[in-house]
């Protein structure tokens, strides 16, 4: 009975082994800075969430799971989460609206465009706690914000922008005479609001140059044609460039949302201790409330961590799960 030859493992010349050599030892340091910086702090913080320990690392309790089940019983979590949907929500479109309405503007050959990009493109780079701080005094009383406002006889929110806690839509309804409104439905805060239009400034520049570079993809001949068949420009752009654009919406769409659940600086700066009445404060800074400031130590803010973790994770993985969809089609 005749065997089959056992065909042997075709051995790496030299070359190739001092080539895959040096891959890995260029890729040793981003491994490393990655490993260190990211990977190691995240399986830190999960291992930490499972103790009882203060910020100051003299209590090392093992509690298991009971941070986990203290952060979801407790109201101060749910007001935090409740704020940071309220505030991804109005961001999202909003921003993402915005920074394609500035990409289709900003690619059409006219004069000085180079000029209006850097100058839509100029408040995503700058400082966010200056303008956080410039945003403070636009709101005072008294300020820019009211000048405007006075300017077109519209009324004012008593108290002041950023110490109002009352709910936009519990004031929109309560013009109506509805005067209770469920905790949910009330809506982002006076002073999250005024938060929000400051991300929406700082972050449109950001949304533009993606939409520019996804609008730059698209073949010029496509336009072309569907010119030459009496198509207008409003016909263009709805049956054209939103669908060619898809991928892009979607991408942009996950990258605010995920960046809308991580805002701290602007809470910090413009707010005290995330007032009025904890209606600006939001998941990012109740880890550092807790963890830092008066909360419940490092290991309840740990934990706090890694649901906020989770919660990015979820929307990645739907991202990925429409951005696949769009691409099958």
């Amino acid at each position: 009975m005749a065997t089959l030859p056992v065909q042997k493992r075709r051995s790496r010349s030299p070359m190739e082994s001092e080539d895959m050599i040096a891959g890995w030892v260029f890729l040793a340091p981003a491994f490393i800075i990655f490993a260190t910086f990211i990977f190691g702090p995240i399986l830190y913080s999960l291992w930490v969430s499972f103790y009882n320990r203060n910020s100051f690392g003299t209590v090392n309790e093992f509690v298991g799971i009971q941070n986990y089940r203290q952060i979801l019983n407790s109201p101060d979590f749910w007001n935090a989460f409740r704020n940071t949907a309220w505030f991804s929500l109005g961001v999202v479109p909003t921003q993402t609206a915005i920074g394609l309405f500035l990409a289709v503007m900003a690619n059409r050959k006219i004069r000085g465009k180079t000029f209006f990009r850097t100058a839509f493109y100029f408040p995503s780079i700058s400082s966010s706690v200056v303008i956080s701080l410039i945003f403070l005094w636009i709101y005072q009383r008294n300020g820019l914000v009211d000048i405007f406002f006075n300017s077109l006889n519209i009324p004012l929110p008593n108290p002041v922008w950023m110490q109002n806690p009352k709910g936009v839509i519990e004031l929109l309804v309560g013009a109506f005479g509805v005067d209770s409104v469920p905790m949910w439905l009330r809506g982002p805060s006076v002073a999250l609001l005024s938060i929000m239009m400051l991300n929406i400034w700082t972050t449109a520049g950001t949304m533009m140059v993606i939409f520019l570079a996804g609008l730059q993809d698209i073949p010029t001949d496509v336009y072309e044609a569907a010119s030459l068949d009496g198509a207008s420009r409003f016909r263009q752009f709805r049956d054209i460039t939103v669908p060619l654009l898809r991928p892009v919406i979607l991408f942009v769409v996950t990258l605010g949302t995920i960046g809308t659940f991580q805002v701290f600086d602007q809470i910090f700066v413009m707010t005290s201790d995330g007032g009025p009445a904890r209606t600006t404060t939001t998941l990012v800074y109740l880890i550092y409330q807790e963890g830092f400031k008066f909360g419940r130590g490092l290991g309840y803010a740990s934990a706090l961590a890694v649901i906020l973790f989770c919660i990015i994770f979820v929307l990645f993985l739907i991202q990925r799960y429409f951005l696949g969809q769009t691409k099958d089609r």
